[in-house]
């Protein structure tokens, strides 16, 4: 028997982290969390409230709705993997527009927002055999990680996969657009106060501007073997 591990994957916007968190996880049969997706619903939540816009931001009015919202996953057997529900809506699809984009890096600078996910968090990996992954996952979600990975790539690439990623969806967007989006997000990710985009000192960084997925995966999953096997059993 195998000891289970906490895998922490962090990294920047688009550098495809829940792709290999994902499939990380469904290798080991490990629990995975999407805590973008998380973050994501609680922005849509406040566009749908009225509480943020292009022209407008009410933290106040958001940090007092907080207790209304609600989030869950479930795992969907045709997709193979789980969905995030806000206040039991599947907003999976809703969630991933790039006009939520625009305003998600904001709303994951308040510091209530964050408290209420990380407890959340925190609770969903107390048992070990998890992969999460987002931003501040192996600096303050889990800092003791067996394991940590930092994923980055180059913005230009980066804008690249988000684009394709909304074309195939029938999204009508501009690359331009796309690429302001994710320098926008890199710089408010890595410049605000409350838990910012940061390396963890013991995470490996992996640069995946060259790589194709199934060289991530086996770099990633040779990271995790060597991993659990310098992991002892709990006793």
């Amino acid at each position: 028997m195998q000891q289970k591990i906490t895998i922490a994957i962090d990294g920047f916007s688009s550098t495809g982290k829940s792709t290999i968190a994902r499939k990380l996880a469904k290798e080991l049969g490990y629990i995975y969390v999407d805590t973008g997706a998380m973050y994501r619903a609680v922005t849509l939540f406040a566009i749908e409230k009225g509480f943020v816009g292009d022209d407008f931001y009410d933290e106040k009015k958001l940090v007092s709705n907080l207790s209304q919202i609600k989030l869950h996953f479930v795992f969907n057997n045709d997709l193979g993997f789980a969905e995030i529900y806000l206040n039991n809506d599947n907003v999976e699809k809703d969630i991933r527009t790039l006009y939520v984009s625009n305003f998600v890096s904001k709303i994951a600078t308040i510091k209530e927002v964050r408290e209420k996910l990380v407890e959340i968090q925190q609770e969903m990996g107390k048992d070990k055999g998890i992969v999460m992954d987002g931003r501040d996952i192996g600096t303050v979600v889990f800092p003791d990680a067996e394991l940590k990975i930092f994923l980055t790539a180059s913005p230009e690439i980066r804008a690249k996969r988000r684009y394709d990623e909304l074309i195939d969806r029938g999204d009508k967007v501009l690359f331009e657009e796309v690429l302001k989006n994710v320098t926008h997000r890199d710089f408010i990710d890595s410049s605000r106060e409350i838990s910012p985009l940061k390396k963890a000192k013991d995470a490996i960084e992996l640069d995946n501007s060259e790589m194709g997925l199934e060289e991530q995966f086996d770099t990633i999953l040779s990271y995790v073997n060597n991993t659990i096997e310098k992991t002892p059993l709990d006793s």
